[in-house]
């Protein structure tokens, strides 16, 4: 039975993700500081540590006690927008830590390390995105991943280290934080339609996104490592089919029941377009689900309601306050 860290398995992502890994028989450890997660999302059959993988001691003593055979690195703070103006805390969080967790899979020799970059390492490429393209991020969070993809490579040629990265774009479902203002738009539409506030829209809403169902996602993720062919290769994953934000938005109001108005802001700076090319995923790991986007909103708007309105935090440490768009730096 194979031993699996998955770093931020609080989260979103993570969870889904500890759930698969979880049901494919897979003993798993889940490290997470509960900044972006929660206890609850999991699974019960998991070890939980309460820990960060700024930590490098924490790191340490883990891999001491656990022979990990596999490594999931999903902990990250994870707003893209958000990043240009916690520049330090974005690198720190998203660079050191996911190199702290790097040193230790190297020196413990697990057999594969899987991370999960972003399709905003593309920047603003003319979709659709394909791995063969040079990767032109244009927020510090896209740097970021980038620098970890670069990190990976060249672990593997130093030190033998397998890996596969995945570049998810526009991941929504059920355990996502709704109450984060800065991420996960489908979030934010849900919970801001639970309080009767209107849908909160940068720029037009023309912009063009892929929104990707968890469920079809994760198990991808999770099945990666016994796939030697996948091994020290990029994939994007995620969905074919692009909307923009403003039919997100109406989608998003009818399968909550709720018809409510659009507050369109500022645009932020921000790539308009952005979907991604899938043929090399398919070809290595099969056509897979592939959710309709309402039928996925509607699996998600019964969890929401399930769970009811979360409290949106701001952020306590902006770094640069200069062009941080006015909805950011209100109370609720």
């Amino acid at each position: 039975m194979p031993l699996s860290l998955v770093t931020g398995g609080a989260g979103f992502i993570g969870a889904h993700l500890v759930n698969a890994l979880a049901k494919a028989g897979h003993r798993v450890v889940v490290l997470d500081d509960l900044s972006g997660g929660f206890r609850d999302n999991v699974h019960p059959a998991a070890v939980f540590v309460e820990g960060s993988v700024n930590d490098h001691q924490l790191l340490g003593r883990l891999f001491n006690e656990y022979d990990f055979d596999y490594v999931y690195h999903l902990a990250a703070y994870a707003a893209e927008g958000l990043s240009h103006f916690i520049r330090r805390f974005n690198y720190t969080n998203n660079i050191v830590g996911s190199v702290n967790v790097v040193n230790e899979a190297i020196k413990h020799k697990v057999k594969c390390f899987v991370f999960t970059s972003s399709i905003a390492v593309y920047g603003a490429l003319l979709p659709p995105m394909r791995e063969d393209m040079v990767p032109m991020p244009t927020d510090p969070y896209g740097i970021a991943k980038l620098a970890v993809e670069q990190d990976l490579r060249a672990a593997h040629e130093m030190f033998g280290l397998n890996y596969i990265i995945f570049r998810p774009h526009n991941v929504y479902g059920e355990y996502q934080n709704i109450g984060d203002r800065y991420r996960n738009v489908v979030g934010i539409f849900m919970n801001q339609l639970m309080q009767h506030k209107p849908l909160t829209v940068f720029g037009d809403g023309l912009q063009t996104r892929a929104f990707s169902y968890i469920g079809d996602v994760a198990p991808v993720i999770a099945g990666s490592v016994l796939r030697p062919e996948a091994h020290n290769r990029i994939f994007n994953v995620g969905a074919d089919t692009e909307c923009t934000v403003k039919e997100l938005a109406e989608m998003t109001m009818k399968v909550m029941g709720v018809t409510g108005l659009m507050r369109f802001l500022p645009p932020r700076n921000e790539v308009r377009h952005a979907h991604a090319d899938h043929a090399q995923a398919r070809n290595c790991f099969g056509t897979g689900a592939s959710t309709p986007l309402e039928s996925g909103l509607a699996r998600m708007a019964s969890w929401a309601r399930r769970v009811g309105i979360r409290k949106s935090k701001r952020f306590k440490a902006i770094e640069i306050s200069e062009n941080l768009p006015p909805i950011w730096t209100e109370d609720e």
